[in-house]
């Protein structure tokens, strides 16, 4: 009997460690592939994607995905460069372009691009002022991913973007802001409003001198006025004057006033 079970044990053994060196990869997935310690690739398949075949025992096969990882950045405090505490949080997106790399620089290649990401955003934004880090966003984070890919770059990964996401500001400084932005409506209006007041003031005084080049349109103009005057619902009665009538005793008076300046 223990004669027939040695053999079934053999072979149930056998196809264990057989079954142990087939590995099927995703499409976005490679393998890392150590041999004895060393670097190698797999008897069937290579380094994937598919079927990878390796030696049982002797080879240690390391899944790495291909795909795009969204990170968000923990809250980090910062002191911007005019002394402003502010609390800023971000979102990074990278990717593993060098398997091997990622597996052999790197002793986990997630954790380094996160604590990589969260130095480089206090020490961009520290270097960054208030209005800066809230007006001029986009460049950065095109800065924050300059930096954070050029660091990564030995690892094998390849950082795509990365945007701040919120930036938390102290109370008094949410109420100095609201009160400057206040102020610069303020002074919107007011310059709108004088700019307004300038524009008509021009257009009358070009009336006038189109008036005083030709008497009749201010008699038209004159004219006009009454019947403006008359559609209205009012008790005010009112006998137009021509001014012809009333030309000679303005000019008189205006004689007179020369006269006495004089």
């Amino acid at each position: 009997m223990n004669i027939l079970l040695s053999p079934l044990a053999i072979l149930l053994l056998f196809g264990l460690l057989v079954g142990m060196g087939f590995h099927v990869l995703r499409e976005y997935e490679r393998a890392v592939i150590f041999r004895w310690g060393r670097l190698a690739r797999g008897l069937i398949g290579g380094n994937g994607p598919g079927v990878v075949v390796i030696i049982p025992v002797i080879d240690k096969l390391v899944r790495v995905s291909l795909r795009t990882v969204t990170m968000d950045v923990p809250p980090q405090d910062v002191i911007t460069k005019d002394n402003v505490s502010v609390k800023v949080n971000a979102v990074i997106y990278f990717r593993v372009v060098d398997p091997q790399r990622a597996v052999v620089e790197v002793e986990d290649y997630l954790y380094a691009t996160s604590m990589m990401a969260q130095t480089t955003l206090r020490s961009v934004l520290g270097q960054s002022q208030l209005d800066d880090l809230l007006s001029k966003r986009e460049e950065i984070n095109a800065e924050l991913q300059r930096i954070i890919d050029q660091q990564t770059e030995p690892w094998g990964v390849k950082v795509s973007a990365v945007e701040v996401k919120n930036v938390d500001l102290p109370q008094e400084m949410q109420r100095a802001i609201a009160k400057q932005a206040e102020a610069e409506r303020e002074r919107r209006s007011k310059v709108i409003h004088a700019e307004g007041e300038f524009q008509a003031a021009q257009r009358l005084t070009d009336a006038a001198q189109v008036m005083s080049q030709n008497p009749i349109a201010l008699q038209l103009r004159y004219l006009q006025t009454l019947v403006e005057i008359a559609a209205e619902k009012n008790s005010t009665t009112i006998f137009p004057v021509p001014i012809d009538i009333i030309s000679p005793l303005l000019k008189s008076l205006t004689k007179k006033d020369e006269g006495s300046v004089g």
